[in-house]
């Protein structure tokens, strides 16, 4: 249910302009799922939705790829080191376990990363699967990953 809603917060902020947790409230109510102003709030949290400059003086809820490159590798240090319980590789693919209910948000800002081994992610709950190529990079990526854990 989570990973639903936080898929469709994802759409909305794209489709529409979303200036406060309750339009957010509001359009998810409309698209069916019941939701608290503190469920938006987690959900912007973990998804690292920021606010950025809008038409005119407004502000809008945006997703973290429209910010800075630095902040990109910043968000993925802190929820790497927030949210992954472990790691394991073969071939060409990496495999990454979470605390439950965070691969999504991990997952999302790997994608957004640019690491070019990195082909894509699923995430599922606790699981996140990372696509490398060519599988020569897997050490590559689990040395950046490793670094980025400090």
């Amino acid at each position: 249910m989570k990973a639903r809603r936080q898929m469709k917060v994802q759409e909305i902020i794209t489709k529409e302009t979303i200036h406060t947790q309750e339009d957010l409230a509001e359009k998810l109510r409309l698209a069916g799922f019941e939701v608290t102003q503190a469920t938006v709030s987690r959900d912007i949290k973990e998804m690292g939705l920021i606010k950025v400059p809008g038409a005119g003086d407004d502000y809008r809820y945006a997703a973290p790829t429209e910010a800075h490159p630095n902040n990109l590798q910043d968000r993925l240090k802190r929820v790497l080191r927030e949210t992954m319980v472990s790691i394991n590789d073969t071939e060409s693919l990496i495999v990454i376990r979470t605390i439950p209910g965070n691969a999504h948000a991990l997952a999302a800002v790997m994608d957004n990363s640019n690491w070019e081994e990195l082909i894509g992610t699923i995430a599922g709950d606790d699981t996140i699967l990372l696509v490398i190529k060519p599988k020569e990079a897997v050490p590559t990526v689990l040395n950046r990953i490793s670094t980025l854990l400090g």
